[in-house]
């Protein structure tokens, strides 16, 4: 099939080398313009970019639809669908009308929970037990178009939103292929008007640690920050990020250490850090975090 191939970021590469891999022809891929990156602040292009060109695949960076040139481009393709896994940009409806089949969205979460831009985080942020993708036909309201096929994982107490990224980002480049074998006779379903929730723009300021929270509910939080924006507490006037915890029953006063090699009270049970970061060192083990961090079991963490 003729296919425009939309993405930008890392979870979107995945699908668009499952649709290469297929046999079907990608005549062109859209991303996102390159922005500046790095500590020189040199223009990058985003990862589906880079990939696209590796890949000797033309690569179309437009800030939007509202150029006529760019609307015409898009139509002269003449294509029979376009794949849309994490754009960044709102289709207007000629454009979702223009390839023979419409176009085509991977969204990762269980539609119609978590429609909007970080279902990946909210999943885990709200403690679900599961998630998944969908491929979804594309049309003008946000997320609500039916869908084609859905696949579901569980999501596992150790989950982060980097690791169930990885994960979901294999699991609709497999959906997508799968789609695209039986597009044109396959019967997209509505989605339910029930059980609608919407996962906003995770803000930085969601980033600090409550530990008044329950054990159970700061591990989700955490989870769902880990790895960006990452969720942060103060030791001493140290920001200290926290990307990786188990729980434990045992209680203490929230917010104190109450074990080694650092075990933090919460408002009910407590945490265990597996995996945090210091300021200005990336993410560590604990073992090895704790390597010269003057930390002892009474600390006040705030």
């Amino acid at each position: 099939m003729r296919i425009a191939f939309m993405g930008t970021p890392d979870f979107s590469v995945s699908a668009l080398k499952s649709i290469i891999k297929a046999g079907h022809e990608v005549v062109a891929v859209y991303s996102q313009p390159p922005r500046p990156a790095g500590r020189g602040k040199k223009e990058r292009p985003s990862p589906v970019h880079a990939y696209a060109l590796a890949q000797n695949i033309p690569v179309h960076t437009p800030l939007n639809f509202k150029e006529e040139k760019d609307r015409v481009d898009f139509n002269n393709l003449n294509l029979d669908v376009a794949i849309v896994v994490a754009y960044g940009l709102i289709l207007p409806q000629e454009i979702l009308d223009t390839p023979k089949f419409g176009c085509l969205n991977i969204h990762a979460s269980l539609l119609p929970r978590w429609r909007g831009a970080a279902p990946i985080h909210r999943a885990i942020m709200a403690g679900d037990s599961e998630t998944g993708v969908g491929i979804m036909q594309m049309e003008a309201g946000l997320d609500t178009g039916p869908v084609h096929l859905e696949k579901r994982i569980p999501i596992e107490h150790s989950d982060t939103t980097g690791t169930l990224h990885d994960k979901l980002s294999l699991l609709g480049a497999d959906a997508i292929v799968e789609v695209l074998k039986n597009i044109e006779t396959s019967s997209p379903a509505p989605q339910s008007f029930e059980g609608v929730t919407y996962a906003k723009k995770i803000d930085k300021s969601e980033a600090h640690i409550d530990w008044q929270k329950s054990a159970r509910d700061l591990r989700n939080h955490i989870h769902g920050l880990s790895p960006f924006p990452g969720a942060w507490c103060e030791m001493n006037g140290e920001r200290i990020k926290i990307h990786n915890v188990g729980i434990s029953e045992n209680n203490g006063n929230p917010g104190i250490m109450i074990g080694t090699p650092l075990t933090i009270a919460c408002g009910d049970g407590s945490i265990e850090v597996k995996r945090a970061q210091r300021a200005g060192k990336g993410p560590m083990d604990i073992m090895a975090l704790m390597n010269g961090f003057d930390v002892k079991i009474g600390t006040k963490f705030s």
